[in-house]
């Protein structure tokens, strides 16, 4: 035992090791969802956040040291988002034709993630830096982590936050939107994205490649106004 954990302790300095195991659990997550039949509660980032925070807690393993060998996932996200311009571009005709119901969604529904994760949380007591960093957990993580860093929340605190609602949203809302008898794919779509950003967009791609390309336009354009709308939120209940 002893032995093992010597050379654990040598192969954890190498950053090399936790991008491989962070690509591993990404894989065990991505296999189980497929044994699932694709069923929404086995979520691929779910799977793998449970198997990357089981070891890091058994090899107390500092978050910073991780991150030293994971942060080319975390680059990564840029030019990912920055792809979602291929679907929104093969989807132009059906966008343009809806544009002026998806930005009042928009409106709504951004303004209903900031104030009702405010407004629930403040009730409970929340004060502060932690009720700062709820503002902007419904953004994608990049957009996310500035605009909390300006209002005077904890980007640390905010990435946990955006990366639990994503996964929730990815979770929930093919059945939610399913009992609400919702059938309209770029409603649904649009949804997901103002609501669950990132995570919940690749979920929607994996339903219907019309409700990935409005997901995307919703992520994207809910990381604009939630940046222009977060400071002024914060300023007036904060």
């Amino acid at each position: 035992m002893t032995e093992f954990s010597e050379i654990w302790s040598y192969l954890a300095q190498g950053p090399l090791l936790w991008l491989t195991i962070t690509l591993i659990a990404y894989a065990i997550g991505d296999a189980a969802f497929q044994a699932s039949g694709r069923k929404p509660f086995v979520n691929s980032v779910l799977v793998a956040v449970v198997l990357l925070a089981g070891l890091l807690w058994l090899t107390d393993t500092p978050y910073a040291t991780y991150f030293e060998g994971a942060q080319f996932v975390h680059f990564m996200l840029g030019p990912a988002t920055v792809a979602l311009a291929v679907p929104l571009w093969a989807n132009r005709g059906l966008i343009r034709r809806t544009a002026v119901p998806l930005l009042a969604s928009l409106l709504a529904g951004s303004l209903t993630a900031m104030l009702s994760a405010v407004g629930i949380a403040a009730a409970f007591g929340v004060r502060g830096e932690a009720l700062a960093s709820l503002l902007p957990k419904s953004t994608t993580a990049p957009v996310a982590l500035g605009v909390a860093e300006q209002i005077g929340g904890s980007p640390t605190l905010t990435a946990v936050l955006v990366i639990l609602t994503g996964i929730v949203g990815a979770v929930i809302a093919t059945p939610l939107l399913n009992l609400l008898r919702i059938t309209d794919w770029r409603a649904r779509g649009f949804a997901v994205g103002v609501a669950a950003h990132g995570i919940g967009t690749a979920r929607a791609f994996q339903v219907n490649e019309t409700a990935g390309a409005f997901s995307g336009v919703g992520m994207g354009l809910n990381a604009v106004l939630t940046a222009l709308l977060a400071p002024w939120v914060a300023y007036l209940f904060l």
